[in-house]
């Protein structure tokens, strides 16, 4: 055993490395030499972070050496699929849970108000007005999908897009949506005067829906929509916490795993900034962004008023 400590020292030693960091979690300090660099710094960052415990168990240099550095590369997918890394995920959560405790209300000082808005009735002439004003500006706007759910909560085991919207022509949610955007695409070119533009439609998927989500639309080409057109942005997941000190959890069946689930709709927001999508829009003239969930059917029959009065209110991009 003496003997193993000593060659790890050594290979550490080799890489450069100083281990005093390291000296609070023994089993990592043993195990640093199997790293590479950027896997040192990431284990310096979990151990600055409180998250010593994800070692506790690691046997000696050569036994699971491959599951250690498995580990590892799941660490790197986490840290870069969120703003700032995993430090900054775990120090929010410590704030969000510290707040949480103390009974702090993040909306402390912030007084409620009647957001200002345009109330309208169907079918007027201010409503046709507007209407047919929206839909010469949706060539201006651009479509997102939050659609990273299952249907399990309704007995089914498909994704919700794939689900039929009504019963008479069973047309699927997704068929739905393209068909509408495609139809508001060439409306809305006739109005300006035979233009060419293309609305982008974004789909947020999921590792749940992700493959069947591509399988839909592959399978029936894309719905009449050039591909082209259709960009799909898969969520990641997020690290689990396993207790209020923002401690993270492994997972129950994989001790060199981290238990993750997905981020939520709000995920979005970061994916499509992240991804450049939102910079290409601009660039291209985009002013408008529509963010939609997976099963609202009725979408469709008020986004062009919608999208006129986002002008009256100055909300463009």
């Amino acid at each position: 055993m003496a003997s193993g400590v000593h060659a790890a020292a050594e290979g550490v030693a080799a890489l450069g490395i100083s281990a005093e960091w390291a000296e609070p979690c023994p089993a990592l300090r043993r195990n640093l030499h199997l790293l590479s660099h950027d896997q040192v710094e990431l284990a310096k960052m979990l151990l600055n972070e409180g998250q010593g415990h994800l070692f506790e168990h690691w046997p000696e240099p050569g036994v699971h050496d491959d599951k250690k550095k498995n580990f590892f590369d799941q660490v790197s997918r986490l840290n870069s699929s969120y703003p700032g890394g995993l430090a900054a995920y775990i120090q929010n959560a410590k704030k969000l849970l510290a707040d949480s405790k103390a009974g702090q209300n993040p909306y402390d000082g912030f007084t409620p108000s009647v957001p200002s808005g345009e109330a309208l009735t169907f079918g007027d002439e201010n409503f046709v007005s507007l209407e047919a004003a929206g839909v010469k500006e949706a060539r201006n706007a651009a479509f997102v999908l939050v659609a990273g759910g299952l249907g399990e909560r309704l007995g089914y085991k498909g994704i919700k897009v794939a689900l039929p919207r009504e019963t008479t022509t069973g047309k699927c949610f997704l068929q739905h949506y393209i068909e509408s955007i495609l139809a508001l695409q060439e409306a809305s070119c006739k109005m300006e005067g035979e233009c060419h533009t293309k609305i982008p439609f974004a789909i947020m998927t999921s590792d749940d829906t992700n493959a069947l989500t591509i399988k839909l639309l592959e399978s029936n080409s894309y719905f009449g929509m050039e591909p082209s057109q259709v960009k799909i942005l898969k969520q990641e997941k997020v690290a689990c916490l396993a207790d209020n000190d923002a401690r993270l959890a492994l997972d129950p069946n994989d001790k060199y795993k981290i238990q993750t689930k997905p981020h939520g709709h709000g995920d979005v927001h970061s994916l499509l900034y992240s991804s450049g999508l939102l910079e290409q829009w601009k660039n291209t003239g985009r002013r408008w962004v529509l963010f939609f969930q997976d099963t609202n059917g009725l979408l469709f029959n008020g986004n062009t008023i919608s999208i006129r009065c986002q002008c009256h209110q100055g909300l463009q991009c």
